[in-house]
């Protein structure tokens, strides 16, 4: 082999070094921890290495720096002071450029290093290290505490400068910042784009995390709307009003639901059904599990499992009874709707022909905005309500009448039924971008 091979084959492996010490110092820093210490539990040497690297980094990347730096005044040693030379005397040999061979080869052999440092160097081991970080980190870590060892007095002296530089500069060490919970929505969105995760799972761990935000009341069945048993009626009103239901528990209560004295499984009137006698309400009942209205549903589902109950009375500050919650609505607020004998009638939310919804003035804004696909709902947050219906009354200040309807970022509200004062179907539609989007509520109300 001539000796211009050998010096071009040598920048050339050298150049492959620096792209194998560019690579290592990305991967290592981009690689997730959470996976390295998944991995480490498994078994996997490497990782654990890989680890110990990343908890003292001054030492890696001292090595990292230093092997760079070596390979950097090595490439360009060799590129001037043979390569260069070697290629000059071959342009000497011709007489046309024979005045400029040297400037002519110095700037070949710089542009070529250049560009292979900046490709083969650099670019491309960076891009390697971003798409796979933590395996190749798992890959170079053994071989880069192994060059940390051979090198250690050097990497102690740039160890000690560089925090000797930062104590000057009152520059402290920070500890690792914590992962918060949009950081993780955002993993999941890109794992659910990737394939790595089902859509349904994505909307289950978003759901999730909003269960620890909503309060219970958000979730509840309000007081109107809960089918009860007054243990002073007669056994066969009871009895007949309790099958023709479709609940599997009631509260059992006498003359209102502020006076509940417990709950009662459907289970114990079948029985009684079969058997064709009266049941004792007080004695099948089990006694209520009470939660603050305020509670979040997060916490409640963690009172349901250490108490072992399905249902629970929510209370206001004055302790009346303001809903109910069961188990199953906690479940929903995780997994969505589920078929349930308990329901009957129009389903919540129904999407016609022309892309507008009929909507259940009952269904939670939670649930409002996954329809409409909407982050925020007017005035929510400084007026406290929990429905659509709640939303209504809070933007037209009012309870309003059927044919009531305002327009609030293009999206249009109509009231088209009313139960007594409550807002029964509300009519909601998108409307085109070419519509002005928003619109003064009717009857004089004004928006605040």
């Amino acid at each position: 082999m001539s000796s211009f091979a050998f010096e071009a084959l040598l920048i050339i492996l050298l150049i492959i070094a620096n792209g194998v010490f560019s690579m290592s110092e990305l991967a290592i820093v981009s690689a997730r921890k959470v996976r390295l210490e998944q991995w480490a539990k498994d078994g996997n040497a490497k990782a654990r290495a890989a680890l110990r690297l990343i908890s003292s980094p001054n030492n890696f990347l001292s090595t990292v720096q230093i092997g760079i730096t070596l390979i950097g005044i090595l490439s360009g040693a060799l590129g001037g002071s043979t390569v260069a030379q070697t290629l000059q005397q071959s342009l000497d040999t011709i007489p046309l450029i024979q005045p400029y061979s040297k400037t002519i080869s110095f700037t070949i052999v710089v542009g070529i290093i250049t560009f292979l440092s900046l490709v083969v160097g650099e670019l491309v081991p960076k891009r390697l290290a971003m798409s796979n970080a933590e395996s190749i980190a798992c890959a170079v870590a053994p071989p880069m505490r192994f060059l940390s060892s051979v090198g250690k007095p050097i990497v102690y002296l740039l160890s000690i400068s560089t925090e000797a530089l930062l104590s000057i500069l009152g520059i402290q060490p920070t500890e690792e910042s914590q992962v918060t919970e949009e950081e993780i929505k955002v993993m999941i969105a890109q794992g659910a784009e990737s394939g790595m995760f089902e859509e349904a799972e994505q909307d289950m761990v978003e759901r999730v995390f909003r269960l620890g935000d909503r309060p219970i009341k958000s979730l509840m069945t309000p007081r109107t709307e809960i089918d009860w048993i007054d243990v002073d009626a007669p056994f066969e009103e009871t009895q007949r009003e309790v099958l023709e239901s479709g609940h599997s528990r009631f509260p059992v209560a006498r003359e209102n639901l502020d006076d509940c004295l417990g709950v009662v499984d459907i289970r114990e009137f079948l029985n009684a059904s079969i058997n064709g006698t009266p049941i004792d309400l007080l004695k099948v009942s089990s006694p209520p599990l009470y939660v603050a209205e305020t509670a979040s549903a997060l916490s409640v589902l963690e009172q349901f499992k250490q108490s072992g109950d399905r249902v629970a009375m929510v209370t206001d500050e004055y302790g009346g009874v303001e809903g109910m919650v069961t188990l199953t609505d906690l479940l929903e607020a995780i997994v969505g709707d589920l078929p349930s004998s308990d329901r009957q009638g129009d389903p919540d939310a129904m999407q016609r022909e022309d892309g507008s919804w009929l909507i259940d003035g009952m269904i939670s804004s939670d649930r409002l905005r996954e329809i409409l696909e909407i982050e925020d709902l007017p005035y929510e947050e400084e007026r406290n309500y929990h429905t659509l219906g709640g939303l209504m009354m809070t933007y037209l200040r009012h309870i309003p009448t059927v044919g009531e309807h305002f327009t609030w970022e293009r999206i249009r509200f109509e009231v088209m039924d009313m139960d007594g004062n409550r807002v029964d179907k509300v009519l909601v539609n998108v409307l085109p971008p070419t519509l002005p989007p928003e619109e003064e509520p009717k009857n004089g109300s004004k928006r605040t």
